[in-house]
């Protein structure tokens, strides 16, 4: 299956604010082009290749971004960590494509159509408009992605007939080879595929025959398979400035998302992940979300996130967030309770929520201590958790009502004479 994102370049900076403000991407050179554009600034007669101070003249409020090609692989990067809860074999081709092998996933997601309605909704909900095809070969999957057909081949001996329509310029070859091609009159794949191959080897080489033969299975087609890391840190670029902290919860939850399909992926979960957002002056405000337990449920993450925004102050306009969560621990699967025990409101946990809302000081546990004076016998400990260093000694039968100085002899407490 080949996951292909062809506004790449434009959703890296529109995943994060509102689609309402028109929003553009150029190739930042001297006369400017608008690459893309939001379906916003189309509304006020932008498109692709129009000069940027154009663009700018039909939208007053329109903002144009300089395209980031290491924002846009990071980002890539980022998909294939989320896509490794759907394929353990999962592999990159830049600039804007995902491979993932799922003939052995659609049992475990429930069929081809259920596991490609789950891709679709949770790329949606990441802020991505991506093309999905599929085919029993790496090359011909990208290939009819590349071409924008949602295509699902199932056998190989359908390839041929699928492949044949599409223009050459799908094929990883150089621009003068494809020229070259042009030139010759072919200029769909099935052009290629009926010449004779002999005179195609002499013609372009024999490593022309060996990339068809790869993309119609002739030939095994080995991938660099992708592997997550070991830590979850992602950084989203806000199109405008934010200045109130609930409009950052929408650029927050899609960043959760990503860490919960990380965490799935790896078979994870977490108990503390930190918040970090960036203003204008190069500041940063800071933020912890600690749980008692390990979770990877993005309803219990969005909901702490929830209460610990509405009582931040921000020090300035935020114009980018970033989530990091460094300490995982494996989640097995466990069987489900027989009555529920949450709380009814998505299964957050209320001494969770509580110290979200006040403060992670303001709620804690009570821990007995090995002391015999009961003033000094017990310590504020983490909600859920006891103290282990209790000896077991047990308290004098008699206390004075206030404590008596004893004297003291060669460094020793006395009481009378002894």
């Amino acid at each position: 299956l080949c996951i292909r994102a062809p506004q790449l370049p434009l959703e890296i900076f529109s995943r994060g604010g509102s689609k309402q403000q028109p929003l553009a991407v150029s190739d930042g050179g001297r006369r400017a082009k608008v690459l893309l554009c939001n379906e916003a600034a189309q509304g006020a007669g932008i498109c692709s290749g129009m000069p940027a101070a154009a663009a700018r003249a039909l939208a007053h409020d329109l903002i144009i971004q300089t395209r980031d090609h290491k924002a846009e692989q990071t980002a890539l990067h980022s998909l294939a960590a989320w896509a490794y809860q759907f394929s353990s074999q999962v592999s990159l081709h830049p600039p804007d494509a995902l491979l993932l092998e799922v003939r052995g996933s659609q049992t475990l997601f429930g069929g081809r159509v259920a596991l490609l309605k789950k891709l679709r909704t949770g790329l949606a909900e990441l802020g991505y408009k991506v093309q999905l095809a599929g085919a029993p070969t790496p090359l011909a999957a990208l290939s009819l992605a590349r071409c924008q057909r949602e295509q699902m081949v199932e056998e190989q001996a359908e390839l041929a007939a699928a492949l044949a329509p599409l223009p050459i310029s799908v094929l990883d070859w150089e621009q003068t080879l494809l020229e070259r091609m042009d030139g010759m009159g072919v200029r769909q794949l099935g052009d290629i595929l009926r010449l004779p191959r002999d005179g195609l080897a002499r013609r372009l080489g024999q490593q022309t025959l060996l990339y068809l033969d790869r993309m119609l299975g002739r030939q095994p087609d080995p991938q660099d398979l992708y592997q997550p890391p070991p830590q979850f840190k992602h950084r989203l670029q806000l199109p405008s400035e934010v200045e109130h902290t609930q409009a950052l919860l929408f650029a927050l939850q899609r960043l959760v998302l990503e860490l919960c399909g990380w965490l799935r992926g790896l078979g994870a979960g977490i108990q503390t992940f930190y918040i970090a957002l960036s203003h204008r002056e190069g500041t940063h405000t800071s933020l912890c979300i600690g749980m008692h337990k390990q979770s990877r449920d993005a309803e219990t993450f969005t909901t702490l996130l929830r209460e610990r925004l509405e009582r931040l102050e921000l020090q300035g306009p935020v114009i980018a967030v970033e989530l990091r969560a460094e300490d995982i621990a494996r989640l097995d699967a466990q069987s489900l309770e027989l009555f529920d025990k949450t709380d009814g409101e998505g299964g957050v946990d209320l001494l969770d929520r509580l110290r979200a809302r006040l403060g992670d000081q303001a709620v804690q546990g009570i821990s007995a201590v090995a002391e015999h004076r009961p003033e000094y016998a017990w310590c504020h400990s983490e909600p859920g958790h006891s103290r282990k260093d209790i000896n077991g000694r047990q308290r004098p039968l008699w206390l004075l009502p206030v404590p008596r100085q004893l004297e003291t002899r060669s460094g020793l407490p006395q009481f009378q004479g002894c």
